[in-house]
């Protein structure tokens, strides 16, 4: 993986709930890491649904290794959030691959 093509900074987060003063459950999403990435392919599909027309936005990044991402997670890039979908390790821990979807 080449320094140089990791040109995007990305924020990956975790959910993480706490108990209020009031009993409540509140979830937040917090910081795990801010890495550099690649985007590898962006594609946005159109489909009907039963309201008329919406648009999904799909995105694979590439980052170098890091441990314990999971598709509970979620990326955050260029003001938009975006679900993950799919976590692929390239190679023996050299990198990370990963496929998402953008939220509404």
């Amino acid at each position: 993986m080449r320094a140089g093509k990791l040109d995007r900074t990305i924020t990956i987060e975790r959910k993480s709930e706490a108990v209020s003063d009031s009993g409540a459950v509140v979830a937040a999403w917090t910081p795990v890491a801010t890495v550099r990435a690649e985007i590898v392919t962006s594609a946005a599909s159109e489909f009907l649904t039963g309201f008329g027309e919406a648009e999904s936005g799909n995105i694979a990044f590439r980052i170098r290794y890091l441990a314990g991402i999971t598709t509970a997670d979620r990326v955050t890039y260029a003001g938009q959030v975006y679900d993950l979908k799919e976590v692929t390790e390239i190679g023996r821990r050299r990198g990370l691959e990963l496929r998402a979807v953008a939220t509404a």
